[in-house]
């Protein structure tokens, strides 16, 4: 990369900045801005979300507020940021006049600057590393950085030449990468359709292409084996999820260790099982459902929201779990399990969580409708034989799609070391020259 390091640098007395360029100043937020509070309504200006990707037009997902005047405005050049310090990133230069929640501070320059370079700026991980350290209230609930305490955090201010030129270089390297990303993720799709494709080709047609076939009675499917069994779900396994009343609020959470595990939707990531930030549930009411009580074997489905037809075969667990009202699970399976698994995650289910889920802002599917559902049976033999298949085949695709994903996050960390060190003066840009990076170099 042909940038320099800042020959002379000073200690900036900060302890998030440490060290800066001896030129570059330290000013407070309340200095260069002063927070825009007018409220407005979304019919006169056009509603905006802040996200990790800047300030846009709002999105489809998020939740609307029915006080359509309730909103703060914002002007072109302006700085929106979360006021929820725990939403980390969520912040951008606005492009456009609208209006934002009111949960968002809204910061109008006093002073001439490049708003660009306060962009990334407030991206950067020390900074919002700081930003969360001004904040108060309980952080599993509620943690904030009000204005008058975000007025007072420090931060690098170069020359507005310097920041139109850190600007400028951080624009160039951030579009090389999602320019890269974008090929690594579509490569990752593709992947992702091609595994989809062999699972429901050994599902629905199985091994042997010569076999006698028949109709399948499913119009979008055509043909399958003549030998093969038409069942639905409910003759082939137990299905139980969390009945109303057995629900739990958040007062029947407890510490790791203090309960048992309750899966949600998040833990389910490619259809295979994460034990990523787990939330646990206490031992009453673990003990409350034994019919949900998950053993290894077994597996979860998603039943509602967008996550719904996320499906995870349970095998290697060790520790007490259940599941929340999200989710089902398939016990007493009377197939080979890893083949129920197959079915499951081929279009031959899928299509039909699509089909009966309907497209409204949350999308369910009741146990009812699910176990109605059809899949087809094979003899044991050859369930035994299209998983040693399908295993080898989506193993080799699966190393592939983790090491493109692997790629991304090498991508992801590049860029977000790139904007510390440019807007907190570790490197100098003054000479560097706008063409694209090989950045392949970094994978």
């Amino acid at each position: 990369m042909n940038v320099k390091k800042y020959h002379s640098l000073k200690e900036s007395g900060v302890e998030w900045i440490e060290k800066i360029p001896t030129h570059w100043e330290l000013r407070r937020i309340g200095q260069l801005f002063k927070f825009r509070n007018e409220k407005v309504s979304d019919e006169e200006y056009m509603p905006l979300s802040v996200t990790k990707d800047g300030v846009v037009p709002q999105l489809e997902n998020v939740a609307k507020t029915i006080h359509n005047e309730n909103r703060k405005k914002v002007l072109k050049g302006d700085i929106v940021i979360n006021s929820r310090s725990d939403r980390r990133g969520s912040s951008g230069l606005s492009m456009l006049n609208g209006s934002c929640s009111l949960i968002n501070h809204v910061l109008e320059p006093r002073v001439e600057l490049e708003g660009k370079y306060i962009h990334y700026l407030f991206k950067s991980v020390p900074f919002c590393d700081e930003y969360y350290r001004w904040g108060t209230g309980i952080v599993d609930d509620l943690w904030s950085t009000q204005k008058d305490r975000m007025s007072q955090i420090q931060i690098p201010f170069p020359s507005i030449n310097e920041q139109k030129r850190i600007a400028r270089f951080l624009d160039d390297k951030t579009n090389a990468i999602a320019k890269l990303k974008k090929i690594l993720e579509e490569k990752i799709n593709k992947l992702k359709d091609y595994r989809s494709s062999l699972i429901t080709q050994a599902v629905t047609k199985g091994l042997d292409p010569n076999v006698p076939m028949k109709d399948s009675g499913i119009e979008w499917l055509g043909e399958v084996p003549e030998h093969w069994i038409v069942q639905r779900i409910k003759n082939i396994c137990s299905i139980n999820g969390r009945i109303g009343f057995r629900g739990y609020s958040s007062e029947d959470i407890v510490g790791e260790k203090e309960g048992a595990i309750t899966f949600s939707p998040s833990n389910i990531k490619d259809q295979c099982l994460s034990l990523d930030n787990l939330t646990y549930l206490s031992w009453e009411k673990y003990y409350e459902s034994p019919e949900i009580q998950i053993k290894n074997n077994d597996i979860i489905f998603c039943k509602t929201g967008s996550s719904i037809g996320k499906v995870a075969l349970i095998d290697g667990l060790e520790d007490a779990a259940t599941i929340n009202p999200q989710l089902v699970i398939f016990t007493d399976i009377k197939l080979i399990t890893k083949y129920f698994y197959y079915s499951l995650v081929s279009n031959l289910i899928q299509n039909q969580v699509r089909l009966f889920a309907g497209g409204g802002v949350m999308p369910t599917l009741t146990q009812e409708t699910i176990s109605s559902f059809k899949i087809f049976v094979p003899p044991l033999k050859e369930q035994a034989a299209i998983i040693e298949f399908l295993d080898k085949l989506t193993n080799d695709v699966n190393e592939v799609i983790k090491k493109a994903e692997s790629q991304i996050m090498l991508l992801d960390e590049y860029r977000s070391s790139l904007i510390t060190a440019a807007v907190t003066g570790q490197i100098d840009v003054s000479d560097w020259k706008e063409a694209e990076e090989e950045l392949e170099t970094i994978l």
